[in-house]
């Protein structure tokens, strides 16, 4: 039987990310699994991993906020931007702890960043770090990362160590980088741990042998997390019709007229039965931040995600779940 939801593994170094699915599906007996986001060889830390139906979502798991933590190796500038590259200048290292906490900070909340040439981003489609390996190098557009929180762990010159929140598409080679340059000393990345991805933390993530463990105990299924399970952020609306369901089970949008306030919208929680209503039948609805909600038949089972369009005052599906193989 297809497992469907998703698995917090935690990446160990000298695997890569696609090295990780192809260990899983022997592990899981299943050739439906994908990943949510590439880890370098060296990293290590969560990554969280789709199964079955919710490869579906293993994009929008990758637009989810990150939290690393990382060292900082200043004095040296790499190809590479980490210390697995080549060394292409060293530099005395002159700055003292104030300095470094006062650059670090002006990091925070976010900037523009260059994508470094060694990377999976494509220009005129090729991989930079194609390109780079051939001894290229191209222009690249700066893109603005977040980086709501920086948190200095500990400094021992030349070496500091930093926990990070970021956003997608950020970097933190590239940040230990420009850390560096901003201090005039230069600096790579050194060590990297990623800590978090949205809801999943590495206290709860799983070495392959553990994972390999609990598959052959019968016990895998117990540390899948639900693919509901990652929109816990979303409220739910449970349908009341038997009509209603099957036209949502199909992936319709809901009739025009027909939504949340002519049901049951419900608040975050950990299961159907634990939650309470909070808007009655004739009541407008409260969107949420995100503008989707988490849609259920009347029977509990989770259909997908569903997105209020205004200008058609229709809610639409943004992604269906149920069913497919």
């Amino acid at each position: 039987m297809m497992k469907n939801g998703v698995l917090n593994v935690y990446k160990e170094a000298g695997f890569t990310s696609h090295d990780v699915v192809a260990k899983l599906r022997g592990i899981c007996r299943q050739k439906k699994i994908g990943h949510t986001g590439t880890l370098d060889p060296q990293a290590t830390g969560v990554l969280p991993v789709c199964l079955g139906n919710a490869t579906r979502a293993c994009e929008m798991l990758t637009d989810r906020t990150k939290e690393y933590v990382a060292e900082l190796l200043l004095g040296q500038i790499t190809d590479t931007q980490d210390t697995t590259g080549t060394v292409l200048e060293e530099r005395e290292v002159t700055v003292d702890e104030a300095q470094v906490r006062e650059v670090i900070g002006s990091f925070v909340g976010g900037y523009d960043q260059i994508p470094p040439m060694y990377s999976a981003l494509k220009v005129n489609g090729k991989k930079l770090y194609e390109l780079a390996r051939a001894g290229k190098e191209v222009e690249r557009q700066a893109r603005h990362v977040d980086l709501p929180a920086i948190e200095i762990l500990e400094i021992r010159l030349p070496v500091v160590k930093f926990r990070v929140e970021c956003s997608k598409g950020t970097y933190i080679r590239t940040l230990c980088h420009d850390i560096g340059e901003k201090l005039g000393c230069g600096g790579c990345m050194e060590k990297l741990i990623r800590t978090r991805v949205d809801r999943f933390v590495i206290g709860d993530s799983l070495r392959l042998s553990e994972v390999e463990a609990l598959a052959k105990a019968g016990q895998i299924e117990d540390r899948i997390v639900p693919v509901d399970g990652m929109f816990e952020d979303c409220p739910a609306y449970v349908s009341e019709s038997e009509v209603l369901d099957k036209l949502l089970q199909n992936g319709n949008p809901f009739p025009k007229g027909l939504g949340p306030r002519d049901g049951c919208l419900v608040q975050i929680g950990s299961s159907l039965a634990e939650h309470q209503v909070s808007a009655d039948g004739n009541s407008e609805m409260v969107l949420p931040d995100s503008g989707i909600i988490r849609v259920y038949d009347s029977a509990n089972q989770f259909i997908g995600l569903y997105a209020y369009q205004p200008e058609k005052k229709q809610w639409k599906p943004r992604k269906i779940f149920l069913g497919g193989e």
